[in-house]
This record gives structure tokens, C-alpha cells and sequence, in this order.
């Protein structure tokens, strides 16, 4: 892996133009920030200037928003509610940090973006597509990820593993939900996976950091990269 990214420092060249918009998606204690700083220097060794944010959040208005659905208060006032508020931090997040970067020519990694709405506030909280569908034409307009990386991990590892993150802290709001809830959100990424593998690769991350590391690396190699530069790779 070194000497393939070592390889790539002389073979990709500083791109111009738009960024590119990478997703990651997952469920709990899918290891998103582990696999997203890792991908982040690997890019920086390329040359490629990169910028890591996460949803909720990522700018200021939108992680006061945060703190509101991680505390639980989301759920408290009902699915159709929650998703405004997932909303409402996303347009603040795009208009704010995403699209700027992006014009700048710079490669945004994101921990999560509108796939998880559709996923935790859609599939599993039953908000009806047109209200998402909506919501997603006022927020992001014609955004779109160039590549979501969806890392898939047995319900159970995901959960002993964001247990052991946590420490004595106490479960967020998705955290504390059921095996099932998990169970059903595992299932409904590996679906949108299914749909839409043009943009979309499953990487089964129940494996060590390193091993999942080069398997997004390489996917991103083969999508996103200059086509020297996946050769140069593949013949490290």
C-alpha cells in the first residue's frame, strides 16, 4: 500500500477545476472516521487538496444543529420534524463549506450525506419520499457524490465497536436504538448499494483498518483518479 500511494505522489497531477465529492456511509461503529483520515492523507500524498467535514454538522450553524438530533431532541418531536432539522443543518452545510471547497477544486470527504436521511429518517422512520425528495431539491440541488463509500459491518461488531469509542459516555440517539432498527439500516444501505452501483461500492469493513483502507483507496484509484495514476498503482 505505501509504495502504491508513493507511486502515486509523481503520477497524480494537482487536478483544476471542480473537486470531487466523496460520501461515506454506514452504519454504527462502521469505522466512517477511521477510513475517511486515512483516505484524507492518501489524497494529501497525491497532491490533492482535501477537506474532511461530517453531517450533521461540519459548519457552525449546523453542529448547533447536531448537538439538537444527537441529544434525542429529533426524535422527540417525530420523524417529519427530525428531517427538517437534518435539512436545515444541510443547507447551511452545503451552501456554507461543500460547494465552496468543490469550486475550488478541491476533494470534500464527507461522514454521511442525504443517503443517510433516506436511510434513518426515510426507510426506517417512514418520512414519505415525496417530503425527501423535496427536501432534497431545496437543500442540494443537483449536488450529487462522484463516489459513496458504503462500508457494511456485521450489526454486532458495529455495535461492541461504537460501545468501546464511547467509553462510559452514554449512547446518542441512533446508538441507543435497538438490534433490530440496526439490523434494518445495514439492510437498507446494502439496497441503495444494489440501486445505484455507479456511484455507490459496498466494502466490507469487518476486517482490520488496513485491509479496509486499501480496498476504498482502491476504488477510489479506479473511479476518481487520472488513468496514469491508476496505472502507475496497479503496477506498484
Amino acid at each position: 500500500m505505501a509504495k502504491a500511494l508513493n507511486t502515486a505522489k509523481t503520477a497524480v497531477k494537482r487536478s483544476s477545476g471542480r473537486g470531487r465529492f466523496i460520501t461515506f456511509e454506514g452504519g454504527e461503529g462502521a469505522g466512517k472516521s477511521t477510513q475517511i483520515k486515512t483516505l484524507a492523507e492518501h489524497l494529501n500524498a497525491a497532491k490533492l487538496r482535501t477537506l474532511v467535514t461530517r453531517e450533521p454538522g461540519g459548519s457552525p450553524g449546523a453542529e448547533i444543529i447536531r448537538h439538537l438530533l444527537l441529544s434525542g431532541m429529533g426524535k422527540l418531536l417525530g420523524p417529519d420534524a427530525e428531517t427538517l432539522l437534518f435539512a436545515a443543518a444541510r443547507d447551511d452545510h452545503v451552501r456554507s463549506v461543500i460547494q465552496p471547497a468543490l469550486s475550488q477544486g478541491t476533494w470534500v470527504l464527507c461522514d454521511r450525506f442525504s443517503d443517510s436521511t433516506r436511510v434513518y429518517q426515510g426507510k426506517l422512520g417512514h418520512v414519505a419520499p415525496a417530503v425527501l425528495n423535496a427536501l432534497e431539491r431545496v437543500t442540494i440541488g443537483d449536488l450529487k457524490p462522484d463516489l459513496t463509500i458504503i462500508l457494511d459491518v456485521p450489526v454486532e461488531v458495529g455495535l461492541q465497536r461504537a460501545a468501546a469509542r464511547r467509553g462510559a459516555g452514554v449512547a446518542d440517539r441512533f446508538e441507543s436504538e435497538d438490534v433490530r432498527f440496526h439490523r434494518e439500516l445495514r439492510e437498507a444501505y446494502r439496497q441503495i448499494a444494489s440501486r445505484e452501483p455507479q456511484r455507490c461500492v459496498l466494502i466490507d469493513a469487518d476486517a482490520d483498518p488496513a485491509t479496509v483502507a486499501t480496498a476504498v483507496w482502491s476504488a477510489v484509484r479506479d473511479r476518481l483518479l487520472p488513468a496514469n495514476a491508476g496505472k502507475a498503482v496497479h503496477s506498484a
